[in-house]
């Protein structure tokens, strides 16, 4: 693993205008009542590090060598992240107040305003992909990659073994956690080679690369919280564990799950290497989601 200082790549803020001017665009939502309209664009352009989107972006140039194909996509998997966030801070489901700093969109707009921007999101979400540039035949793909891993067997499914908490062991939390936080990983990824006209073994390997990275987010996020500053991550140490969370931290250790975190970064840069170069961004993207606590 590289040793290089804990901060994001610098291509992570060179790619994040073109993901606002997409978002921006495509939110401009003429014609929707004012607030609902209001409520969503609260909810997607109230900042964030559009991590996912890069990603998108970062893997349809590994493939065609232009980000631009891949900008509808992009902000379709921003709107589905949006969504689950809002949905998330529901008194019903994490009951959270804030959000990046500020209250979250409930708190400003009721919970029947974040309920529905939150369903808005959706839909807009599938409009963008329609838009892609792309054959008919690889929309269809695209679609039925985003509504995979926002569904049952997706995201969603990972929220539900979440709030079951029967997770004990750490094959159970890889089943949650590829679900609740690798589903969005792995689409994004994906609809960025779709999108940049990657099939077959390249496909493949993009999508064992996401599996790989969505487990080294969460384990990195675990390990923030029994070892981040508080200053950095906005929340004390231990917070997950006083929720009743369960972690790899508290299921492995935490050597065990550093241990696990860096053979995973291993597996996917093993991935890319074939590729080179082209795949230097997904690499450091990797590096950066497992250095987040060092």
């Amino acid at each position: 693993m590289s040793d290089s200082p804990a901060g994001p790549p610098t291509f992570l803020a060179a790619l994040k205008p073109a993901v606002e001017d997409e978002l921006g665009r495509r939110l401009a939502l003429e014609g929707a009542p004012e607030n609902l309209a209001r409520a969503i664009q609260y909810a997607v352009l109230g900042g964030g590090k559009r991590l996912r989107p890069v990603m998108a972006l970062s893997a349809c140039r590994m493939v065609s060598g232009h980000i631009e194909p891949a900008l509808p996509a992009a902000a379709a998997v921003e709107m589905i992240h949006a969504y689950s966030l809002v949905h998330d801070d529901l008194p019903c489901m994490d009951d959270d107040d804030m959000r990046r700093g500020r209250p979250t969109t409930h708190r400003v707009f009721g919970e029947a305003g974040a309920v529905l921007a939150g369903d808005a999101l959706q839909a807009l979400a599938f409009e963008c992909l329609v838009d892609s540039p792309v054959s008919g035949a690889d929309v269809a793909r695209m679609v039925g990659v985003l509504a995979g891993a926002a569904g049952p067997r997706g995201m969603v499914g990972g929220q539900a073994l979440d709030i079951e908490g029967a997770a004990t062991e750490a094959a159970e939390l890889d089943e949650m956690h590829a679900h609740k936080t690798g589903a969005l990983f792995r689409a994004a990824v994906l609809l960025g080679g779709i999108a940049g006209g990657a099939s077959g073994a390249l496909l493949d390997d993009l999508e064992r690369y996401a599996r790989a990275f969505g487990l080294v987010f969460q384990i990195s996020d675990d390990l923030l919280d029994v070892s981040g500053d508080p200053r950095k991550t906005g929340r004390y140490r231990g917070s997950d564990a006083d929720l009743g969370r369960r972690t790899y931290p508290g299921v492995l250790g935490v050597a065990a799950s550093r241990d696990r975190m860096d053979a995973l970064v291993a597996e996917g840069l093993s991935v890319l290497a074939p590729y080179g170069d082209g795949a230097s961004d997904l690499a450091e993207l990797l590096e950066f989601a497992a250095r987040r606590d060092a």
